[in-house]
Protein backbone atom coordinates (compact mmCIF):
# COMPACT_ATOMS: atom_id res chain seq x y z
CA UNK A 1 0.00 0.00 0.00
CA UNK A 2 1.38 3.42 -0.93
CA UNK A 3 1.64 6.08 1.75
CA UNK A 4 1.16 9.78 1.17
CA UNK A 5 1.84 12.88 3.26
CA UNK A 6 -1.36 14.20 4.84
CA UNK A 7 -0.04 17.76 4.44
CA UNK A 8 1.03 17.91 0.77
CA UNK A 9 0.07 14.52 -0.72
CA UNK A 10 3.66 13.58 -1.60
CA UNK A 11 4.40 9.84 -1.87
CA UNK A 12 6.33 8.70 1.21
CA UNK A 13 8.98 6.09 1.87
CA UNK A 14 7.54 3.41 4.19
CA UNK A 15 9.83 4.07 7.18
CA UNK A 16 10.20 7.85 7.06
CA UNK A 17 9.27 10.20 9.90
CA UNK A 18 9.26 13.41 7.84
CA UNK A 19 7.97 14.26 4.37
CA UNK A 20 10.81 14.78 1.88
CA UNK A 21 8.73 17.36 -0.01
CA UNK A 22 7.31 19.68 2.68
CA UNK A 23 9.16 18.53 5.82
CA UNK A 24 5.96 17.81 7.78
CA UNK A 25 6.18 15.28 10.59
CA UNK A 26 4.46 12.07 9.53
CA UNK A 27 1.76 10.67 11.76
CA UNK A 28 1.96 6.94 11.00
CA UNK A 29 -1.82 6.50 11.36
CA UNK A 30 -2.71 9.36 8.99
CA UNK A 31 -0.14 8.47 6.32
CA UNK A 32 -1.72 5.10 5.50
CA UNK A 33 -4.30 6.48 3.08
CA UNK A 34 -3.80 5.70 -0.58
CA UNK A 35 -5.03 9.22 -1.35
CA UNK A 36 -5.65 12.47 0.52
CA UNK A 37 -8.69 12.08 2.73
CA UNK A 38 -11.44 14.51 1.70
CA UNK A 39 -14.75 15.25 3.40
CA UNK A 40 -17.78 13.76 1.70
CA UNK A 41 -20.29 16.44 0.77
CA UNK A 42 -23.95 15.76 0.15
CA UNK A 43 -24.49 17.13 -3.34
CA UNK A 44 -28.22 17.78 -2.92
CA UNK A 45 -27.56 19.70 0.30
CA UNK A 46 -24.86 21.77 -1.42
CA UNK A 47 -27.21 22.74 -4.25
CA UNK A 48 -30.08 23.58 -1.88
CA UNK A 49 -27.81 25.61 0.41
CA UNK A 50 -26.44 27.48 -2.60
CA UNK A 51 -30.00 28.41 -3.64
CA UNK A 52 -31.19 29.29 -0.12
CA UNK A 53 -28.19 31.53 0.58
CA UNK A 54 -28.48 33.31 -2.79
CA UNK A 55 -25.17 31.84 -3.93
CA UNK A 56 -23.06 32.50 -0.83
CA UNK A 57 -22.70 28.81 -0.03
CA UNK A 58 -21.97 28.24 -3.72
CA UNK A 59 -18.93 30.50 -3.41
CA UNK A 60 -17.68 28.49 -0.42
CA UNK A 61 -18.36 25.25 -2.29
CA UNK A 62 -16.48 26.53 -5.38
CA UNK A 63 -13.46 27.43 -3.26
CA UNK A 64 -13.45 24.08 -1.42
CA UNK A 65 -13.80 22.07 -4.64
CA UNK A 66 -10.88 23.91 -6.21
CA UNK A 67 -8.61 23.33 -3.20
CA UNK A 68 -9.61 19.67 -2.93
CA UNK A 69 -9.06 19.08 -6.66
CA UNK A 70 -5.59 20.60 -6.30
CA UNK A 71 -4.88 18.23 -3.40
CA UNK A 72 -5.99 15.01 -5.12
CA UNK A 73 -4.37 15.89 -8.46
CA UNK A 74 -1.14 16.85 -6.64
CA UNK A 75 -1.00 20.11 -8.55
CA UNK A 76 0.07 23.29 -6.84
CA UNK A 77 -2.31 25.36 -8.93
CA UNK A 78 -4.41 28.46 -8.25
CA UNK A 79 -6.06 28.24 -4.83
CA UNK A 80 -9.83 28.25 -4.50
CA UNK A 81 -9.91 31.80 -3.16
CA UNK A 82 -7.80 33.14 -6.01
CA UNK A 83 -9.81 31.18 -8.58
CA UNK A 84 -13.01 32.78 -7.27
CA UNK A 85 -11.39 36.23 -7.25
CA UNK A 86 -10.11 35.81 -10.82
CA UNK A 87 -13.56 34.66 -11.96
CA UNK A 88 -15.14 37.68 -10.28
CA UNK A 89 -12.61 40.17 -11.68
CA UNK A 90 -12.87 38.83 -15.23
CA UNK A 91 -16.69 38.80 -15.18
CA UNK A 92 -16.72 35.01 -15.46
CA UNK A 93 -14.11 34.55 -18.18
CA UNK A 94 -11.70 32.81 -15.80
CA UNK A 95 -14.55 30.40 -15.03
CA UNK A 96 -14.21 29.02 -18.55
CA UNK A 97 -10.57 28.14 -17.88
CA UNK A 98 -11.45 26.90 -14.37
CA UNK A 99 -14.05 24.50 -15.74
CA UNK A 100 -11.64 23.01 -18.24
CA UNK A 101 -8.82 22.71 -15.70
CA UNK A 102 -11.08 21.06 -13.12
CA UNK A 103 -11.89 18.35 -15.65
CA UNK A 104 -8.20 17.84 -16.30
CA UNK A 105 -7.35 17.76 -12.59
CA UNK A 106 -10.02 15.20 -11.81
CA UNK A 107 -8.85 13.09 -14.74
CA UNK A 108 -5.25 13.14 -13.56
CA UNK A 109 -6.35 12.36 -9.99
CA UNK A 110 -8.26 9.37 -11.33
CA UNK A 111 -5.12 8.14 -13.09
CA UNK A 112 -2.89 8.71 -10.06
CA UNK A 113 -5.12 6.82 -7.64
CA UNK A 114 -6.64 4.34 -10.11
CA UNK A 115 -10.17 5.70 -9.71
CA UNK A 116 -12.81 5.50 -12.47
CA UNK A 117 -12.62 9.23 -13.24
CA UNK A 118 -11.87 10.51 -16.71
CA UNK A 119 -10.84 13.90 -18.05
CA UNK A 120 -14.13 15.77 -18.55
CA UNK A 121 -12.54 19.13 -19.34
CA UNK A 122 -14.35 19.58 -22.66
CA UNK A 123 -17.71 18.57 -21.14
CA UNK A 124 -17.24 21.04 -18.26
CA UNK A 125 -16.24 23.75 -20.72
CA UNK A 126 -19.38 23.22 -22.81
CA UNK A 127 -21.64 23.08 -19.74
CA UNK A 128 -20.15 26.34 -18.44
CA UNK A 129 -20.58 28.07 -21.79
CA UNK A 130 -24.28 27.18 -21.99
CA UNK A 131 -24.92 28.38 -18.44
CA UNK A 132 -25.00 25.06 -16.60
CA UNK A 133 -22.07 25.58 -14.22
CA UNK A 134 -24.15 24.10 -11.37
CA UNK A 135 -24.03 20.80 -13.28
CA UNK A 136 -20.23 21.14 -13.38
CA UNK A 137 -20.17 21.58 -9.62
CA UNK A 138 -22.38 18.52 -9.16
CA UNK A 139 -20.17 16.35 -11.40
CA UNK A 140 -16.94 17.60 -9.82
CA UNK A 141 -18.27 17.03 -6.31
CA UNK A 142 -19.38 13.54 -7.30
CA UNK A 143 -15.80 12.78 -8.39
CA UNK A 144 -14.34 14.38 -5.25
CA UNK A 145 -16.63 12.27 -3.07
CA UNK A 146 -14.84 9.19 -4.44
CA UNK A 147 -11.80 10.33 -2.45
CA UNK A 148 -13.68 10.41 0.85
CA UNK A 149 -14.08 6.65 1.06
Amino acid sequence: MNKFCSNCGNKLDPNTNFCSNCGAKINKEESNYDYPKLPERNIVACVILSILTCGLYGIYWYICMTDEANAVSREDDTSGGLAFLFTLLTCGLYGIYWSYRMGQKMGSAGEIYNKPIKDNGILYLILFCIGLNIVNCILIQNDLNRFSK
